[in-house]
């Protein structure tokens, strides 16, 4: 996807107490040595690297920046920290700064080393462990800084705590230095600056990924709005010219979700928000109906992403529907022996933040991927079923348009079902035929069968006859299938080269798609490489991503990259994927003279034999993967792109055109 410019919010507010006392949780009073507590060593992670930080892979490398981020943010959520300083150096350094209260550094009673060292170099050894210095904290699931000590090259932790400096500096978990005291110091806190180990991220010499500047700012940017009254700054020291990205927002969640619906047309007047404590939990929801189809609902646990949810977003689900089935019928939106709303109904066009701040969170899995808090169901639904209510009888407009849109949303929940329904019968009348155009492979081993998609008969016909047949299925559709980024599934349905595809993958769609039953390992867009070919690609893109997300999810989704040009000098023949590649080309056969040099418009231009060798043979074809590393800026992104809405393509296309790649005109 290509890049959003990065926003940077400025604001002269002072950050007052009664910011960061939002939370409205108890303040911890204690934090020396004998709130660190200890449960085992380091050893285990250098061994096995990817069991605590997910990868050893970019998404590894930007997690340790994300783990020393997050002890910073537990200092805000405590009501110490104010300000975060993320910065990015030369040769992979980081150093991430707070002004907190600063890692105790007095000789713990167990180790009988200092506080940092314990901290630094043992598994689980943190004050987050014992509850009297932290009411709330992300890092608790962790991993933490020790993990980030151990698989760094070099790391330097420096404390500024009681008017006093202190660093110690180690190398792969374990200390290099003693506990060195530097002199005294005006502002508590800590930095960590560290430099990931390349024996982790670089074995054997490859290359070692780097930081993505964006990707970064996205993630802090969202700290910042869960963390009401912190300023975090990004620093990327990398080039001559420092860029900066620089978040402040006084609103929180609120700003957090008018960021989200920026490029939609809400339907309320009125966002929905609460904010209160129940069972010792801090519930924080906040959201709004557009007039979107697609839903988007972001929920986190102590400032933690939870993409799987769990018991929190559960908790809000139920309470959700619940209600606005209960408005529904006492408003006679819904008669007496009607069917009520499905959740499906309720969410349809919402967009919804679930945060939760709770004193012991229970996360599956070491990435913290899902909440495991039974609690957290509970408190979530309680508040918000009550703060819901209240909503809708104080705004009776707002409640009218709601359910309105739910209605609506049921009736064409009904529609497709009908329509999904005839499509079944009439496919168990033709025995599950697989359509017609589709020329299947040999084998009946999924795992090795491939699926071109190819646009246009006549570059259907140079695959069919180009491919392997044991193991690559070719279905052609004609042009430009249905838009589907507004279209509900009773329109879908319609499509018959949409069907053609759904019926060809045999995963079925909607709720009864079921990813085990994929015919095809490989699923590859094969499309002409001229503006046409690009927006059909465009289109099945946003059918894959709509209706068949688990087929990107699982890695089963890629584009053929079909060459650009042909090169030919005497009987020497070259294919170029570039204009650079082409350049390149040219100039190692000696210049353009006597070259002949074909520009292809269209797959349909290449013969059998050039298609094969060029697009489709896995020994020299080039695919590209695709993959949602960020869900929620991808759905922002094909709502500006496939949307109705003209003024924010327009505003995109004027922002990013000259970073286009490949334009064609």
């Amino acid at each position: 996807m290509p890049n959003k410019k990065t926003k940077k919010l400025n604001s002269k507010n002072p950050i007052t107490d009664e910011l960061q006392l939002q939370n409205t949780l108890e303040k911890p009073t204690s934090y020396d040595a004998k709130d660190i507590m200890v449960l085992e060593g380091l050893e285990p992670v250098r061994r096995r690297p990817g069991m605590y930080i997910g990868s050893t892979g970019i998404d590894g490398l930007h997690h340790l920046i994300y783990e020393v981020v997050d002890n910073a943010v537990d200092e805000a959520m405590a009501g110490y920290a104010k300000n975060i300083e993320v910065r990015l150096y030369d040769n992979h350094r980081v150093s991430v700064q707070d002004d907190g209260r600063g890692i105790p550094v007095d000789i713990h009673p167990q180790t009988k080393k200092s506080s940092l060292e314990t901290v630094m170099t043992i598994l689980h050894a943190g004050a987050k462990f014992g509850g009297a210095s932290y009411k709330v904290s992300g890092g608790l699931h962790g991993v933490g800084v020790s993990v980030v000590n151990a698989l760094s090259a070099f790391l330097r932790a420096e404390v500024c705590r009681d008017g006093q400096k202190y660093y110690q500096e180690y190398s792969k978990g374990k200390s290099t230095t003693k506990l060195i005291k530097e002199g005294s110091c005006r502002i508590p806190g800590t930095t960590i600056i560290f430099e990931p180990d390349p024996e982790i991220f670089a074995p054997k010499g490859s290359k070692m990924p780097d930081y993505d500047f964006k990707r970064l700012a996205d993630h802090l940017r969202e700290q910042t709005y869960l963390t009401k009254g912190v300023r975090i700054r990004l620093v990327d020291g990398r080039t001559d010219k420092e860029n900066i990205a620089d978040f402040y927002f006084e609103g929180g969640v609120i700003s957090f979700i008018k960021y989200l619906i920026e490029e939609e047309k809400p339907i309320q007047d009125n966002i929905f928000y609460v904010s209160k404590t129940y069972d010792k939990i801090l519930v924080e929801v906040v959201f709004c109906y557009t007039e979107d189809i697609q839903a988007t609902e972001l929920s986190f646990a102590n400032n933690i992403r939870t993409p799987e949810g769990g018991m929190h977003l559960t908790g809000f689900r139920t309470a959700l529907t619940r209600v606005l089935n209960d408005w529904a019928k006492k408003e006679e939106y819904i008669k007496e022996g009607e069917e009520g709303l499905t959740g499906d109904d309720a969410r349809e066009g919402l967009s919804a933040i679930v945060s939760v701040k709770l004193p012991d969170p229970q996360f599956e899995g070491q990435t913290k991927e899902k909440l495991g808090n039974p609690e957290a169901r509970a408190a979530v639904d309680a508040v918000v079923s009550e703060a819901l209510k209240e909503f809708l009888e104080k705004n009776p407009n707002d409640a009218k348009r709601i359910l309105e849109k739910c209605i609506l949303a049921a009736k064409a929940r009904r529609a497709a079902k009908a329509a999904k329904e005839m499509v079944l019968r009439k496919g168990l009348l033709e025995g599950l035929s697989l359509p017609g155009k589709l020329t299947d492979c040999s084998t009946r081993h999924p795992e090795e069968a491939e699926l071109f998609i190819v646009e246009g008969d006549s570059a259907g016909g140079s695959a069919k006859q180009g491919r392997d047949r044991r193991f690559q299925a070719i279905l052609p559709i004609k042009g430009k299938i249905l838009n589907v980024e507004k279209a509900r599934l009773n329109k879908i349905m319609e499509s018959q080269e949409i069907k053609s595809i759904i019926i060809a993958l045999g995963t079925a769609i909607a709720e009864e798609f079921d990813i085990n039953k994929l015919r095809y390992n490989k699923i590859i867009i094969m499309t002409d490489a001229d503006v046409d070919g690009a927006h059909i690609c465009s289109l099945l893109l946003t059918l894959f991503f709509r209706f068949l997300p688990e087929v990107i999810h699982h890695g089963h989704l890629y584009i053929a990259q079909p060459p650009l040009y042909r090169i030919q000098k005497g009987k020497e023949v070259h294919y170029a994927y570039s204009e650079e590649q082409k350049d390149q080309i040219i100039k190692k056969l000696g210049g353009s003279e006597s070259i002949s040099i074909q520009r292809y418009k269209g797959l349909g231009e290449m013969n059998p034999e050039q298609l094969w060798e060029t697009t489709m043979n896995p020994e020299t074809r080039i695919l590209k993967k695709v993959t949602i590393e960020d869900a929620e800026e991808a759905d922002r992104l094909f709502t500006i792109l496939m949307g109705d809405e003209v003024a924010p393509r327009k505003h995109f296309i004027q922002v990013h055109a000259k970073t286009v790649n490949n334009l064609d005109i």
